[in-house]
């Protein structure tokens, strides 16, 4: 038997009559909070590039997926191996130029085919995508990650951004950055916000989406 058929007979267990009162208790709901700080334990151990750690927190991080799908086969909905499946035929689907026969040479292109199949895959499972200048984000990304996100968008795409972004700050601020300087002035940031008593994450997710739905309004007035 597998080390993953192991894992799954051992949450079965868990969760069983005579299991643990704690794993009984749990919802898809209640274990939010787990899966956010296994998955922030393991980002940390991953900017140390702290192997032996770091192969801790992902079996942390895979018995969320477990917890989740157990729960999921317990309520008959799907279970782990549906789980596996279904990522798997999507890696393939999204990768005609390794598993077919056709040719793409760059990221880039990679990239764009990936959004293609998956639009197409959309439009066959009759989702309704609303027409946007920004590709959809996870809800959830984390602020920094988001605004990051829409930036690269922005300069990909040459959507308009006048007054919105100073474009000469950043150049000015990049010309001397590096990850040392950026860290501290981020951290910095997040102090004064703290003795200010603003939060950081809501204020920059918040002008972020000021800054989407801007770029928005005026594409449509354009169009």
């Amino acid at each position: 038997m597998s080390a993953i058929d192991d894992l799954k007979q051992t949450m079965a267990r868990l969760r069983a009559k005579d299991g643990c009162p704690w794993d009984q208790e749990q919802t898809h709901q209640t274990l939010t909070r787990c899966l956010i700080d296994e998955c922030s334990e393991l980002l940390e151990t991953i900017d140390r590039l702290d192997m032996p750690h770091m192969r801790e927190e992902l079996g942390d991080v895979l018995i969320q997926i477990v917890f989740h799908s157990r729960l999921a086969e317990e309520a008959g909905f799907f279970n782990f191996d549906d789980v596996a499946r279904d990522i798997n035929e999507k890696l393939i689907r999204r990768h005609p130029h390794v598993f077919g026969t056709q040719k793409i040479e760059t990221t880039d292109q990679v990239i764009s085919q990936w959004e293609l199949i998956k639009l197409e895959e959309k439009k066959k499972a009759g989702i309704s995508l609303i027409p946007s200048a920004f590709k959809p984000l996870p809800p959830r990304l984390p602020a920094l990650m988001f605004a990051e996100a829409v930036w690269k968008q922005i300069k990909k795409k040459s959507l308009p951004h006048d007054n919105l972004v100073d474009r000469v700050v950043i150049d000015k601020l990049k010309s001397d950055l590096t990850e040392e300087v950026l860290g501290k002035q981020l951290f910095e940031l997040s102090s004064a916000a703290y003795e200010r008593g603003l939060d950081p994450e809501a204020s920059l997710r918040r002008y972020t989406d000021t800054v989407v739905q801007i770029i928005e309004n005026k594409k449509k007035s354009i169009s």
